[in-house]
């Protein structure tokens, strides 16, 4: 990390409501845990009296079965964006820059300030096709899959080909993928290329923000240098055992992608008739806001700016957190909301004036606050 960078940096805005009254959908947690974690966090309790074995054999054994890769690739760390800034530290060096997609997770581009070097930023639907001439340039370069806040996934073919691009221009690929659990998609990982980085994060899929538990993939000399580079004990006990048992639970991965994918597509059914929504392969859906919403329907405001915060504001006033994100690099007039349990969704969809009249099975629960659980990692991711 370079000194004079930490002076100019600044933390960037993230999602998450720490109010447990308000039902959050600013932060895109599952709002289920597989049964059993509380037991096997309590057992690991009791054994934090000592140090973690810094080994993590079962853990590493765990996420390695979990994305198809040798258990001794897996770099253990204390969540996703732990592992983004361990890559960067050991794949960026002072003056040097970055490629990265915008819109998309503001850390990035944090991370890249705080190692003293430059990002440089590329749609984030265009970014797997830039070329190898232009990469040349770069150390490193950053891709989201699914996209953080637009939500659609690389195909996995078209990603194979920007990781042998990066390969020959000797540019390190850092892929992050938070979300890709909620997928049946393939992870990086097993594309086995020593200039490709994949980061992790479990505590999104498995509803702990909390609980801070991730891991990085790597090969080669990048592995050694992770390895090295890793904080002693970089998960504590809890951590390490809570995550080991996570990454085991087939059924409730399965369960919870199902129902997901589900909840989305009959969410974006309602949300389409108010707002213009991206496709999306994640636990969540990009919402662009007009100046209607904020005005005419509200009573309030005259700009898509306006409009935002106006929408914020009433969904709040109903007891639902939704994320504005106009914070996110080239977006003026957009929310983002998580996909969650059915009747959580309903009432985000009553919250945003998505049901009147038309039919819903939507729980009458106007008048009362109520709260899922569901908790931030403050955007590690959002």
């Amino acid at each position: 990390m370079d000194p004079e960078s930490i002076h100019t940096g600044e933390r960037v805005p993230h999602g998450g409501e720490p109010d447990q009254r308000i039902r959050d959908f600013s932060a895109n947690t599952n709002p289920n845990t597989p049964a059993g974690v509380s037991s096997v966090y309590e057992d690991a309790l009791e054994e934090s009296r000592r140090y973690p074995d810094d080994e993590y054999s079962a853990f590493r054994a765990a996420a390695a079965e979990f994305v198809g890769c040798e258990p001794d690739r897996v770099i253990p760390t204390s969540g996703g964006l732990a592992a983004i800034r361990l890559a960067m530290e050991c794949a960026l060096e002072p003056g040097e820059t970055a490629v990265l997609p915008a819109p998309s997770f503001g850390e990035y581009a944090r991370e890249v300030h705080l190692q003293g070097a430059t990002p440089e930023f590329v749609a984030h639907d265009e970014l797997l096709a830039v070329p190898e001439e232009r990469l040349r340039k770069h150390s490193l370069a950053v891709v989201c899959t699914p996209n953080n806040p637009t939500g659609e996934a690389a195909d996995p073919d078209a990603l194979a080909a920007f990781a042998a691009r990066c390969g020959e221009s000797e540019t390190t690929l850092l892929v992050d993928e938070a979300f890709l659990g909620f997928t049946d998609l393939p992870s990086a990982a097993t594309l086995e290329a020593e200039h490709v980085i994949v980061a992790r994060s479990l505590t999104k899929l498995f509803g702990l923000p909390g609980l801070r538990a991730g891991f990085a993939v790597a090969s080669g000399q990048n592995r050694d240098d992770l390895e090295t580079a890793r904080r002693a004990w970089s998960l504590g006990t809890p951590a390490a055992r809570v995550g080991t048992f996570c990454l085991r639970q087939d059924e409730f991965v399965r369960d919870t992608r199902e129902r997901i994918e589900r909840e989305r597509e009959r969410i974006r059914e309602h949300l389409e008739r108010r707002f213009a929504v991206s496709p999306s392969d994640a636990p969540y859906l990009l919402c662009a806001v007009d100046d209607r919403v904020g005005g005419a329907e509200m009573g309030a405001a005259s700009d898509a700016d306006d409009a935002v915060e106006t929408l914020v504001e009433s969904a709040r006033a109903a007891g639902v957190a939704i994320r504005d994100a106009t914070t996110f690099r080239g977006l003026d007039s957009h929310i983002r909301v998580a996909i969650k349990d059915r009747e959580s969704n309903d009432r985000l969809l009553e919250a945003l004036g998505c049901t009147r009249g038309r039919g819903t099975e939507s729980t009458d629960t106007r008048g009362e606050i109520g709260g899922d659980g569901s908790s931030a990692d403050g955007e590690a991711h959002e």
